[in-house]
């Protein structure tokens, strides 16, 4: 097997690097990795630099890859290390550049370590875990951070000298409902009143929802969910990463893998909400309104993703990062991982030594909000 580093995903041509991606991830499909290069969220002039990694056999054929990127700063990662990078600067040491294995600006779960069908996948995770950590010190980086990996990565990622780190998200899962009201029958009585309590004053705004996918917005829709992307991110005191002419672009490249909720009242439009679908998860990103409605965030957000998955056979809702607020709107707490390895012996120690601490805590906190949960004894898993 063979391994190399490229400076762009155009390096790697679309429909080879296509197969690796399983579940149709929409974040791993070639057209949004390249859209994000294409419309300077990534590349030249800005903080993620590509530097994805190929594995080819002798005869060419590509086994694996990596979405890595070269980072000076941290920034649109959802697994906070400010305070580590903090901790090196009051020692007289350079944090930046770090090496990333992630999406830009998507704290969604993922494979990071992709394999071809057929291949051996441990020989094959071996090698982009080991290499990703080999070019990490070769760049004379700081650390390697892999964001949101699967599960079934961990094993060779410790095996290349990464340590784990635990999070929690609140997702939704899908047991067989046949409509949302049959998911809100699993809620206990209060709770059940709330949710419909708060679908009903949207209606009683006059508010109405939309669902379309990305190949049927039109260009006016996507100027208003535009605008309104980058005033959430304004009001935050943070430049909006992603520009008008991406989002148009992957409209029409992703097509149905693309959802846009829009409200409207009247003829008007007051806020849209953007997820993204891949062969069995939906996964919510960005909102934005022009006046704030009761309940309208919830609405367009959270419930109408739910029967959007519920109708289209998806069985999983992975609506963003944080918010303990999900909870009570029937997601539940889920452990995400990430895997980090620390080039400075010292920082290595204490870095490790604080992981070791907080992973416990954040299995606590997962149970302690898992007792939470809206739904009637027995209707939850465990």
């Amino acid at each position: 097997m063979h391994l190399r580093c490229h400076e762009s995903f155009r390096e790697l041509p679309a429909a080879e690097w296509n197969t690796l991606v399983r579940d149709e991830d929409p974040f791993l499909q070639h057209a949004f990795l390249v859209a994000l290069e294409n419309h300077g969220v990534t590349g030249p002039g800005t903080h993620w630099q590509p530097r994805p990694l190929s594995v080819r056999d002798d005869d060419g054929r590509l086994l694996g890859g990596c979405p890595l990127f070269l980072k000076t700063d941290s920034w649109g990662e959802f697994v906070f290390d400010w305070g580590w990078a903090d901790a090196y600067h009051r020692n007289g040491l350079r944090y930046y550049p770090k090496l990333v294995a992630a999406i830009p600006h998507t704290p969604a779960t993922g494979q990071r370590l992709l394999v071809a069908a057929g291949a051996d996948a441990g020989a094959v995770m071996a090698l982009l875990a080991e290499g990703a950590r080999e070019l990490a010190a070769g760049l004379g980086c700081s650390t390697l951070h892999v964001l949101f990996p699967q599960a079934g990565e961990l094993e060779s990622l410790a095996a290349a000298g990464l340590t784990h780190r635990l999070g929690c998200q609140f997702h939704w899962q899908d047991r067989g409902y046949r409509d949302f009201d049959d998911f809100l029958d699993a809620f206990s009585a209060k709770k059940r009143k709330n949710l419909r309590q708060e679908r009903r004053r949207v209606r009683e705004a006059g508010l109405e929802l939309e669902r379309l996918p990305g190949n049927a917005v039109s260009e006016a829709q996507w100027r208003v969910f535009h605008r309104f992307y980058r005033n959430t991110f304004e009001q935050r005191g943070c430049p909006a990463p992603m520009s008008l002419p991406f989002f148009l672009e992957i409209g029409r490249t992703l097509g149905e893998r693309v959802l846009l909720v829009l409200a409207r009242r009247g003829h008007d439009i007051v806020a849209a909400a953007i997820s993204y679908a891949g062969a069995r998860t939906l996964y919510g990103r960005h909102w934005g309104c022009a006046e704030s409605f009761d309940a309208l965030h919830f609405e367009a957000c959270y419930y109408q993703g739910i029967e959007h998955c519920i109708e289209h056979g998806l069985t999983r809702f992975e609506p963003g990062a944080q918010g303990e607020h999900k909870v009570a709107r029937g997601f539940e707490p889920v452990l995400t991982h990430s895997a980090h390895w620390v080039a400075h012996p010292g920082f290595r120690q204490a870095i490790d030594a604080f992981l070791h601490r907080e992973r416990p805590a954040i299995v606590e906190y997962a149970r302690e909000l898992t007792a939470r949960l809206p739904y009637r004894s027995g209707e939850a898993a465990a």
